[in-house]
């Protein structure tokens, strides 16, 4: 593949990602406890750990499945 179906392809995938995130958010993605919040006056810094494992799992199985 070339990089510039590559660079394409990861630029779909963030606007799906970015579409699916209201509904995503229903149902409880995002607040996991894993997740981490720093909270300023004026800044915020959001860290999604157990979010992004949750999503790494989900993903490496449907590629498994996939693959089989």
């Amino acid at each position: 593949m070339s990089p510039a179906k590559i660079l394409i392809g990861l630029g779909l995938l963030l606007v799906v990602a970015g579409l699916l995130w209201p509904v995503l958010s229903r149902l409880g993605l995002g607040r996991l406890p894993g997740d981490i919040v720093f909270r300023r006056e004026g800044f915020t810094l959001y860290v999604p750990l157990a979010t992004s494992l949750i999503a790494s799992l989900v993903l490496t199985l449907i590629l498994w499945l996939f693959r089989r």
